[in-house]
């Protein structure tokens, strides 16, 4: 090393919102009962910072720090004794880190101590314990909150606040992936590399990540006093190596430490165990992968390359490994770092011919062959199929160092295009998508010569990138050969998309590209006929493709033409398709369609679920312009229920990275559901304001295929907010729009709309056509809307009866959708119409399922969620979904307005008790 920098202290805790709400919780409980949680999680990853944070948070009375030695024993003692003295005075939180090196007798002193913390001892306990080892018994019982490795963002956000982002991106990224997000390595690699390193102005003299700063990270929590124990778990990571998965099989593991140690015969499962791993099902796993690389990396050089050599004869042997593990072995048994040519290419090839082997291990064997590659222009074309490889599987942070290396050789135009599609397609997903249109069209021009499929599938993704950017003209050239003649442009297409990213053009997945660019640019341009044969035949070939690209393609298209079932089917294939592969960089992207299918047909419970899923794919594989689609799809289904500080949070996490990375689509979204949510509170005003600003002409008009989906929104609030002038304009528009057929609700809402402005003489026609039209169309939202508004125009015309029936049928759909605000709606019209009695709806708490009433209950009494879950047993993540339930069904936005109601309604028309307890 050229020397060690100095790394300050980072500014504010990365990526840990989620763990720090769970400590908060229990901090916040405290002045009132006491209670404990457990932190766990792999050596460096921040449980004693956790700690830290929690001691300078908590502010309602003392703090008290325990730690190991020798006189743990004593520190138990001492615990007890605090908790008697603090009983009845001021609230005390006791911290207690690394309570498992604690001795046997203390830990059973300090689990005792949590069967004290009764509610009125006020008293919290915040244990931290180590998640590389199996959970000590004494503990096991008690609630826990774990910290994951970070992901590549907040790593990423966390290396920038460490150096105030003084680093050269491309030593940027390798840092990232060099630490596989934990905090700790990262702080240790900043403080081996020296300044210049730092700025890029020299290379790294060395790995950084070698096994001095994994030791450094680890500490103890490797090592084993054993010898048979340490060949066991130097061949267990050396075998997870090459398996591309967290485990590997436990006979081989066997069968390869009896090649290393002849003389042992040892069982299955061995006796006793290592701490540090697990076996489960015939698996043999690390608890922590930052010890599995510990482990492999201090190994002596020599006895590492006899574990693989082992490894590689067993399989060869039981003929179960498949080329690519032996092979991989095979490199790595292999003495000294310099070229080995037979073997490079044989490892490539067999990378090349393994169509079906996970992502992730195929680009650790293209980037294993480049490592042992002589020539340069070979080396970069092995590095940037690596890239490929590894973007495909969810790992852009190891996508970007590879690419870096692959720029080091002197490669073809062919090779250098690939690598920057590979570079463009990871800033479409996390980072400016005014930068990645950019990259993508250099990748087009550099493959347009050579290899003319890839080049049309980088063009495509360039369009995507101004699609996402909200730039009409940008996206048509792109999708276009040659710039576009003419004028009158018509944008008419639904907001969905995003293409998947291919790095292998077949001849069927080629084809798809081409008629998707035609048919998108047709329909852009407003010329439907023109636009529905060939995104229909895309369509058609996810009918029988089974590619997970080729199925987004056919997904993306259907959406487009407005088909929603057929976009729903190809998202569920597509999503199928890529977990079997192992894509975790598709997984969100099928995700998402499927969540905004679900969205166009007015199933918002499934919208949610599958839009709730993508976002944490989307976090894992680090791909935050994704996840910011996600959180303004839960925006936009929570919307439509009473979760106002639902909507505000996935609104404000999803502007926070669209304004950062310009993604023009996200904003309209996100600001769309905050409109949709005031109006359905009864904000007409609010609504009106925000809408406008999205619908209405000017330069700050929303995205250009998401404005029109909010005009009916904007018709509304702009009526019953006196503005009924600003509508003539946008709605003249959306009537081209509906005429173009591709919302199958459109024709219903112009329909409502028209009605809503319309003289008495005429809206009452226009309410039923508008009913008629939606009939046709299906949706359960839409139509309901149409017939609450329906019905309140009837009933201030004194036509009750006809009101009744129409209201009744709109409160049962938002019912039967989950739109609790617009059933309060409902609700409340029907009480002015008197078929509901006045006050609470008495009835309301019959519609409960069992478990929703005992959970509401306990609530109205005071429970906090955690008690809940203690009292009926179950898990505090059951306890919030049924909870947020209960508030949707009842239409409260408050523990207070949930205990008034159940209050209330049991005091007008008592409800049967039986099973309100457990």
């Amino acid at each position: 090393m050229t020397g060690e920098t100095t790394v300050r202290a980072a500014v504010r805790i990365h990526g840990r919102s989620a763990q720090q709400g769970a400590v908060r919780a229990l901090l916040d409980e405290l002045p009132d009962r006491g209670g404990h949680l457990v932190v766990t999680g792999e050596p460096g990853l921040g449980r004693t910072t956790l700690l830290h944070w929690a001691a300078r948070a908590f502010r309602s009375g003392p703090v008290l720090r325990l730690g190991p030695g020798p006189g743990a024993s004593a520190t138990a003692g001492r615990l007890l004794g605090a908790v008697r003295a603090v009983t009845g005075t001021a609230p005390l939180l006791v911290c207690v880190d690394d309570a498992h090196l604690w001795d046997a007798r203390a830990r059973a002193v300090l689990a005792g101590a949590t069967e004290r913390l009764r509610p009125a001892g006020r008293t919290g306990l915040l244990l931290s314990i180590a998640g590389h080892r199996a959970v000590d018994p004494e503990f096991a019982r008690l609630p826990a909150v774990r910290l994951d490795p970070l992901s590549p963002p907040s790593a990423a956000d966390l290396l920038d606040d460490l150096t105030d982002g003084a680093v050269a991106p491309a030593v940027r990224d390798r840092i990232v992936a060099w630490a596989e997000g934990n905090p700790a390595l990262l702080h240790a690699l900043l403080r081996r590399l020296s300044p210049a390193e730092l700025r890029g102005h020299l290379p790294p003299s060395g790995a950084p990540a070698d096994a001095g700063a994994l030791a450094e990270v680890a500490g103890a929590a490797w090592t084993s006093d054993d010898d048979g124990a340490r060949d066991l778990l130097l061949t267990v990571a050396a075998a997870v190596r090459a398996s591309d998965g967290p485990d590997t099989d436990a006979a081989l593991v066997l069968d390869a430490v009896r090649r290393l140690r002849p003389a042992s015969r040892p069982g299955l499962p061995p006796e006793p165990l290592p701490a540090q791993l697990a076996l489960a099902g015939g698996r043999l796993r690390f608890h922590s992968e930052l010890v599995r690389r510990t482990v492999h990396a201090v190994a002596a050089p020599e006895r590492r390359r006899d574990a693989h050599r082992a490894l590689a004869d067993a399989m060869e042997e039981r003929d179960g490994g498949g080329p690519l593990p032996v092979l991989l072995h095979r490199s790595w048994s292999a003495a000294g770092p310099g070229p080995v040519v037979p073997l490079a290419d044989r490892l490539a090839a067999a990378a090349d011919s393994t169509a079906t082997a996970p992502y992730g291990l195929r680009a650790t064997a293209y980037a294993r062959a480049a490592e042992l590659t002589a020539d340069a222009a070979t080396r970069a074309a092995r590095y940037t199929a690596a890239a490929e490889q590894a973007l495909l599987a969810g790992r852009p942070e190891r996508a970007r160092p590879l690419l870096a290396a692959a720029r080091d050789g002197a490669a073809p135009a062919a090779v250098r295009g690939r690598a920057e599609l590979v570079r463009g397609l990871t800033e479409l997903r996390d980072g400016p998508v005014g930068d990645a249109h950019q990259t993508l069209l250099l990748a087009a021009s550099l493959l347009a010569p050579g290899a003319p499929a890839v080049a049309e599938t980088a063009a495509l993704a360039a369009a995507d990138a101004a699609w996402a950017a909200g730039d009409l003209r940008t996206c048509l050239d792109a999708l276009a050969p040659e710039p576009p003649g003419g004028e009158g442009v018509a944008p008419e297409s639904p907001p969905v998309h995003r293409a998947p990213a291919t790095q292998h053009a077949t001849p069927t997945l080629a084809a798809v590209v081409r008629e998707h660019r035609i048919g998108m640019r047709a329909l852009l341009e407003g010329r439907l006929d023109r636009a529905s044969a060939p995104l229909g035949q895309v369509v058609e070939r996810g009918r029988t493709g089974d590619g997970p690209e080729r199925l987004l393609r056919s997904a993306a298209a259907a959406l487009l033409l407005g088909d929603v079932d057929a976009a729903r089917r190809s998202g569920a294939r597509a999503l199928a398709a890529a977990r079997q592969l192992g894509s975790d960089t598709l997984v969100p992207q099928a995700l998402e369609y499927l969540a905004y299918a679900e969205l166009r047909a007015g199933r918002h419970p499934q919208a949610r679920a599958h839009a709730e899923e993508g976002l944490r794919a989307a976090l894992r594989a680090g791909q935050r312009n994704t996840a910011a689609h996600h959180r303004a799809v839960l925006a936009l289904a929570a919307s439509i229920e009473e979760q106002p500080d639902v909507v505000a949070r996935h609104v404000a996490a999803a502007l926070a990275t669209a304004r950062r990375h310009g993604l023009a689509q996200v904003t309209t979204l996100a600001e769309w559901a905050t409109a949709r949510a005031d109006l359905g509170r009864g904000r007409p005003h609010d609504a009106a304001d925000r809408l406008g600003l999205l619908v209405l002409p000017g330069p700050g008009r929303g995205h250009f295929a998401v404005w029109r989906l909010a005009v009916p929104c904007f018709v509304e609030a702009a009526v019953l907010a006196g503005r009924h002038e600003e509508t003539r304009e946008v709605l003249a528009d959306f009537g081209d729009w509906a005429a173009f057929g591709a919302d199958p609700q459109a024709a219903a809402q112009l329909a409502r709309c028209h009605a809503l402005l319309a003289p008495p003489d005429r809206a009452d026609a226009l309410y039923r056509r508008a009913l008629a039209r939606h009939d046709e169309a299906g949706g359960d939202f839409e139509r309901a809307r149409t017939a609450l508004l329906h019905g309140k125009w009837l009933r201030r015309r004194r036509r009750p009866r006809e009101a009744r029936g129409l209201l009744g049928t709109a409160l049962a759909g938002f019912d039967r959708c989950g739109a609790g605000v617009w059933a309060a709606q409902a609700r409340g019209e029907l009480r002015a119409l008197g078929a509901l009695p006045g006050g609470p709806d008495t009835g309301t708490l019959t519609r409960l399922t069992p478990q929703q009433l005992r959970i509401a209950r306990h609530v109205a009494e005071g429970a906090t969620n955690r008690e809940v879950a203690l009292s009926l047993a179950v898990s505090t993540r059951t306890v919030d979904y049924h909870l947020r339930k209960v508030f949707a069904a009842l239409g409260v936005r408050s523990r207070l307005e949930l205990a008034r109601l159940v209050e209330q309604a049991e005091q007008a028309e008592p409800v049967e008790k039986t099973g309100a307890r457990p």
